[in-house]
């Protein structure tokens, strides 16, 4: 139950930074939005780990294999995607393409057992519900 409603905060969270990014976005510029949310999320993480963690940086160079080390850029490039999109479709409409995007490419990930991730077996019921959202999109965009 736990994992639910983190997923839940943290579908919200990501929906409520989007919609901020894009205003800090349209009073300065892409660049200097997109590197503001990047050093923010460092500084908190920085005083989160003074504060509470303390482990080894060095653990950093253990890590196999190394393209996994790749997270914070791919980082840096959600934040840019999802400026870019809300503020060409809107926080509703983006929000939309970028959940579905999300499930379908894990669901892949999941299937080719990707990334150290466990493979697991085809499932219709997923592929049925990423049809219905996909579903949902035309006919929200319909209307």
């Amino acid at each position: 139950m736990i994992g639910w409603i983190v997923a839940l905060i943290s579908g919200a969270l990501m929906s409520i930074q989007g919609v901020l990014n894009t205003e800090v976005t349209k009073q300065t510029s892409l660049w200097v939005s997109t590197g503001w949310v990047q050093f923010s999320a460092f500084l908190v993480c920085a005083a989160a780990w003074l504060l509470r963690d303390r482990s080894s940086i060095g653990a950093l160079m253990d890590v196999s294999p190394k393209y996994m080390l790749f997270g914070g850029v791919i980082g840096a490039f959600i934040t840019l995607t999802v400026i870019l999109s809300m503020n060409q479709l809107g926080p509703a409409r983006a929000a939309q393409l970028i959940v579905v995007s999300q499930i379908a490419v894990a669901y892949i990930i999941e299937l080719m057992g990707w990334f150290g991730v466990e493979k697991a077996d085809f499932q219709w019921s997923k592929m049925i519900g990423l049809g219905l959202s996909i579903i949902g999109i035309i006919i929200v965009k319909w209307k």
